[in-house]
């Protein structure tokens, strides 16, 4: 169990670090396509800044959790919150499992499910350290 706490927390921290990095910077395909199909420009930028920050702090959380467990689970929850919320965002008709990973040149995007399938794979992993350490969060466990 030990090795599926680190190595799981490492791995999805990489992962958050990853994805939240992508949030800063230019505009992203997938909060613009949210932008333009929902009619919510809160989206682009205010939303993507607001996740990135999440899924960074997540990554932090689940990485010091490596030295200091009591932190790990709430990094694990906070990064299932997130993920959770982009699964849910795929399942509407304003993303998509089909979703935008790219600006196409020449104007649109080139889409792929395999933002959905990260998703649903990490989300699957933010769920079972969750669980683990559940007793350092404290609505949940016994902290």
């Amino acid at each position: 169990m030990k090795m599926v706490r680190l190595g799981g927390s490492v791995i999805l921290a990489l992962f958050m670090l990853f994805m939240g990095s992508q949030k800063f910077g230019a505009s992203n395909p997938v909060f613009s396509y949210l932008a333009a199909n929902s009619g919510i420009e809160l989206f682009e930028p205010v939303i993507r800044t607001a996740t990135g920050v999440a899924e960074i702090v997540a990554a932090l959380l689940l990485l010091a959790g490596v030295f200091a467990g009591k932190f790990r689970g709430l990094g694990a929850l906070l990064s299932l919150g997130v993920i959770g919320g982009a699964i849910v965002f795929h399942l509407t008709p304003w993303l998509g499992i089909n979703a935008p990973v790219a600006f196409a040149e020449g104007g649109g995007y080139e889409f792929s499910p395999m933002l959905f399938g990260m998703a649903v794979v990490f989300g699957a992993l933010s769920a079972v350290l969750t669980v683990i350490d559940r007793e350092h969060l404290p609505l949940i466990g016994k902290a």
